[in-house]
């Protein structure tokens, strides 16, 4: 139950005076649902209106407000001319204009012989001052309330900043007293102000420096909100790790099998991480592990290993993937290798369908079928296994958590693994991942050469295309993906089309095209055709940042790479290291080159390391775009700023952890703020599943 004291933050924004239903829908927009929203609907810059000259002394352009007399109303002579409020102090006076004006609201705001405070930037036009639509009309005796600083906000469109003003103060007069539930001496070495305070002076400031995001008010309450993830994320962590699972502990029969027939040697960071996954396999609590790695690292043989250990012990495994050509993938690689190994493993995809659906359904659940290999079509309630003890998902970002345990909940207490091949920064790892244990694979295979990253402007596009002519015609094959267009798929699309048809010209029948809007079967066919070197160069939207595998691609050109974001690009070129070849990638942009846009190119040029690459990303572009995907189980923080506020992570998590070795039940005084600070940022998932 939600603690009494947290009730009045989790009403319904229509509680609060002159906020109406209508005004509560354009408000979610801001994602501000309740009133505790728009306590933390933190403002973004300040407007100073303590600057109170005599209209004579007034300086132009500035924001003043004045009190004046009004004198006159001249209504105007045609629509398109303003309407006209002639008003003075003893010192000079000032004309106030109003466009597309209601004659009658302001002669009733503004009545003549009344005195009253505007407050408004002030101009000066053919030596008289002007006033257009001034900010704030109110009488005299209402002046402290305007005359002093006013915190601009984030607005959305029918919401104003003086609304906006007029309910946050209201909310925030919802706002207990709360306990402390911070510890007294690392309130004292951060000089944190107490909770309230904070809040109160982020809506009241008084000085830009208020508002920023490192002064004490901001990150006392950005730690709160951190704690409060990673408390959630320990309680779920710590239940997780007491869930009895099964021991999977095979007799490594296959596994040797399998190593015997490999080309290659596993590196000693596949060895490392696999070591770890048999570990978790062999205890009795269920497993989940989170496994990442570079573009090409070899998970893919990770997985197989791990999955062979299930299947020696006489159970199921299953891997599921996000599109239906990384599935295919996978059946191209693990496919092969079971038959050789005498095991049987099948696709299922929401194209499985008739007799081969039903036969291979029939099998899955009779236990016939060893490993299975999906997209979301396992997912389908119909899907039943004999006996499914390892779950695989891979690109897990591409799914929810909900997914997640929908794919577990079908096994007898399966153990999961979790793969993601966009190397993701510890901080991320810390607020998206910190329910789970995770692995790293930090080495690539042997043999694997540099790519030639190479950042060019788009009005080389002539010379680059001369140069991938003659590229092609020694037997190379290329890939040119064609830019994001502000979002929209049709214009990406569009500019694929555009792109493909002016590449003909050059390649003739050498060039494919491959988008999302196609249909699996052109997508395949076309994918088909590249694989075996029948068209040499493949023009495509982004379908192609995960999972396509073609080693012979040793070429990519990506247009207008100053779209794209780090991670994205990187995953891009991780398409053509899937061989041993060297490989070019060009990097084309257009001008104007923004300064984070160039920072993005040149990190690019500088490193392959794609953690590091994930790191520079996070500080460029902030925590919520990383992972690519709002379903990526990052929670996007109102407070927290992640680029900015790493360092309070990192002490949160370690306090976290602390607290639920010391008071697991959260029954100390501490603890019991603490459940209230969980409520109050809406960890309480975290707080009902285990303290129920």
């Amino acid at each position: 139950m939600r603690p009494e004291i947290l009730f009045p933050l989790f009403s319904n924004l229509t509680s609060i005076g002159g906020l109406g239903e209508k005004s509560a829908q354009l408000l979610k927009n801001l994602d501000c649902n309740k009133v505790a929203d728009l306590v933390f609907h933190l403002p973004s810059s300040m407007i100073d209106r303590s600057y109170c000259p005599r209209l004579k002394d007034a300086r132009p352009g500035v924001i003043a407000t004045v009190t004046v007399k009004i004198i006159e109303h001249i209504a105007p002579a045609r629509k398109s001319q303003p309407y006209k409020v002639v008003a003075e102090d003893d010192t000079e006076q000032m004309i106030v204009s109003f466009f597309k004006a209601y004659p009658a609201s302001i002669q009733k705001n503004l009545p003549i012989g009344a005195y009253r405070v505007l407050s408004g930037k002030i101009e000066k036009f053919n030596n008289q001052l002007q006033m257009s639509h001034p900010d704030y009309i109110v009488r005299p005796e209402e002046a402290a309330a305007v005359s002093g600083i006013e915190p601009v906000y984030p607005l959305t469109a029918g919401i104003t900043n003086k609304m906006l003003n007029k309910w946050i103060k209201q909310a925030l007069q919802q706002v207990p007293q709360f306990p402390e539930w911070l510890d007294g001496q690392y309130i004292k070495e951060q000089n944190f102000p107490p909770f309230n305070q904070a809040l109160l002076q982020l809506h009241h400031p008084k000085y830009a420096a208020d508002l920023d995001v490192n002064s004490p008010e901001r990150r006392r309450l950005a730690y709160d909100e951190l704690l409060s993830n990673q408390l959630a994320l320990a309680i779920v962590r710590q239940k997780v790790k007491k869930q009895y699972g099964r021991e999977l502990k095979g007799n490594g029969l296959l596994r040797k099998k399998l190593l015997d027939k490999l080309p290659f040697k596993l590196t000693g960071a596949q060895e490392k991480v696999l070591k770890e996954i048999n570990a978790d396999q062999a205890s009795p609590y269920r497993m989940l592990r989170l496994l990442q790695g570079d573009v090409g690292c070899g998970k893919t043989i990770v997985a197989f290993m791990s999955m062979l250990n299930a299947v020696e012990c006489g159970a199921q495994a299953a891997i599921m993937a996000p599109t239906e050509i990384l599935a295919k993938q996978h059946l191209e690689t693990i496919g092969s290798l079971s038959e050789e190994l005498g095991i049987r493993c099948e696709l299922l995809t929401g194209r499985t369908k008739g007799k081969k659906r039903a036969q291979i359904l029939e099998d899955l659940a009779e236990g016939k079928i060893d490993i299975i290999i999906g997209t979301h079509a396992l997912f389908q309630e119909n899907v039943e296994f004999k006996d499914l003890a390892y779950a695989v998902i891979d690109e897990q970002h591409r799914f929810g958590v909900h997914q997640r345990l929908n794919l577990s909940g079908k096994g007898n207490k399966a153990d999961i693994l979790v793969m993601t091949a966009t190397p993701i920064p510890r901080t991320l790892l810390l607020t998206a991942y910190g329910d789970m244990e995770y692995s790293k694979i930090d080495q690539v295979p042997e043999g694997r050469q540099p790519v030639d990253t190479r950042v060019m402007p788009v009005d080389r596009l002539p010379e680059i295309v001369s140069a991938l002519k003659r590229k092609v015609e020694s037997g190379a094959r290329a890939y040119w993906v064609c830019p994001l267009v502000e979002e929209s798929e049709k214009l990406d699309l569009a500019a694929a089309e555009e792109r493909f048809e002016s590449l003909k010209k050059y390649f003739g029948n050498n060039v494919g095209l491959i988008h999302g809007k196609m249909k699996e079967t052109e997508k395949d066919a076309v994918m088909e055709r590249f694989k075996k070197g029948e068209i040499s160069l493949l023009v495509a939207t982004t379908v192609i940042e995960v999972g396509v595998n073609v080693p012979e691609a040793t070429v990519m050109i990506i247009e207008h790479a100053e779209r794209f974001g780090l991670a994205q690009l990187h995953q891009l070129r991780g398409r053509i290291k899937r061989g041993c070849q060297a490989s070019t990638c060009i990097l084309l942009y257009s001008y104007p080159l923004s300064e984070n846009s160039r920072a993005r190119l040149n990190i690019m040029k500088e490193t392959e390391d794609g953690f590091r690459i994930a790191e520079e990303d996070l500080d460029l572009r902030g925590g919520g775009e990383i992972l690519g995907t709002k379903q990526s189980g990052f929670n996007a923080f109102k407070l927290a700023d992640l680029s900015v506020h790493k360092n309070l992570l990192l002490t949160a998590a370690r306090d976290a952890q602390l607290i639920i070795e010391t008071d697991p039940e959260l029954s100390s005084p501490r603890g019991k703020a603490l459940r209230i600070l969980l409520y109050l940022f809406e960890r309480d998932d975290a707080v009902k599943t285990y303290m129920a």
